[in-house]
């Protein structure tokens, strides 16, 4: 018995239609719920009350002559923004001490987060441990790092001088944080110490994500430790520094706690940054004035990221 394929005309043909027809019920969206939409409420209706209603209203004050107590104020428009630039120096001072003090903790944290990372990228038994130590001061207060920073700085029982003594290097003993001219460099030892560890795990996340055909195939080429750095490893690690350096900056500039627990309220002109400046003009009850300055710092913040952003090129090409 033998089997004839059909004419063309008794094979049946797909039909297309009920079968796009089909795919089109398959991938129609699913209808959501509109009560889903109420459950991110709470949460905007608090950051809106917290966050966004205050700044708004720091907008509002900040030209006024607001004391913060008085129902009376007046408007004076841009005369605290002119004030802060071209009248008051202890302002500007400030200014100058957190753009100083940015700098030297970014390029400190970022280089020495960045060494520890490369020492201890492999996941053995030490490295593991050295992890642990190194991050360990990041899950301590800032008021207590202040205080254990404070003693070591000491000039007359402190450790750094009691260290220095008895190793026979007493020409290098000195009144760390009396010196005006040094202490802003040795707070920001304090905040390279405070803080490195954390960034170092950043940067173990970046380096352990390369993959290691990558390395094997330089080292094939004849590349060296340099080369293999410099053509794979920065490029690799470059988002995790561009984490690195924004966060950090930001950290540098809202320092408050630290630099109050290491100089005291208020500190003196020598430390005294931004967030500290901001806060003793809140306290000398001029709101307004305290309020634009804020504004200020604000805006320095936003800036200075966006120029690292635009600077470094960290982030690559199409994010």
């Amino acid at each position: 018995m033998s089997i004839h394929p059909g004419t063309a005309s008794e094979r049946r043909a797909p039909d297309t239609h009920t079968e796009t027809g089909a795919k089109k019920r398959r991938r129609s969206p699913t209808r959501v719920n509109p009560a889903l939409y109420l459950f991110p409420l709470p949460a905007v209706a608090i950051i809106a009350f917290f966050l966004v209603m205050p700044t708004l209203q720091a907008f509002q004050y900040a030209i006024t002559d607001w004391n913060g107590f008085s129902a009376a104020f007046n408007y004076v428009g841009l005369d605290n923004f002119i004030r802060a630039f071209t009248k008051d120096s202890l302002f500007t001072n400030a200014l100058t001490n957190n753009l100083k003090f940015v700098l030297l903790v970014v390029i400190a944290q970022t280089l020495f987060s960045l060494i520890l990372a490369l020492l201890l990228t492999k996941n053995s038994r030490g490295s593991i441990l050295l992890r642990a130590l190194f991050f360990f001061p990041t899950i301590l207060s800032s008021v207590s790092v202040a205080f254990i920073w404070k003693f070591i700085y000491d000039p007359n029982f402190g450790l750094a001088n009691a260290v220095l003594g008895t190793v026979g290097l007493d020409a290098l003993q000195g009144s760390y944080l009396g010196n005006n001219a040094q202490a802003l460099y040795w707070v920001a030892v304090t905040q390279v110490w405070f803080h490195a560890g954390q960034m170092m795990v950043v940067y173990i996340a970046g380096l352990q994500s390369i993959p290691r055909e990558l390395y094997e195939a330089a080292e094939m080429d004849g590349a060296g430790r340099w080369q293999q750095f410099k053509s794979i490893t920065w490029p690799f690690v470059a988002p995790a520094t561009s984490i690195v350096v924004a966060y950090t900056t930001v950290q540098s500039f809202k320092a408050f706690d630290l630099i109050l627990g290491i100089a005291g309220n208020p500190p003196k002109q020598s430390l005294d940054i931004l967030s500290t400046r901001i806060y003793s003009t809140f306290a000398n009850s001029e709101f307004g004035y305290a309020a634009a300055q804020s504004i200020i710092f604000m805006a320095m913040i936003a800036l200075v990221t966006w120029l690292q952003r635009r600077l470094l090129r960290l982030t690559p090409k199409g994010e």
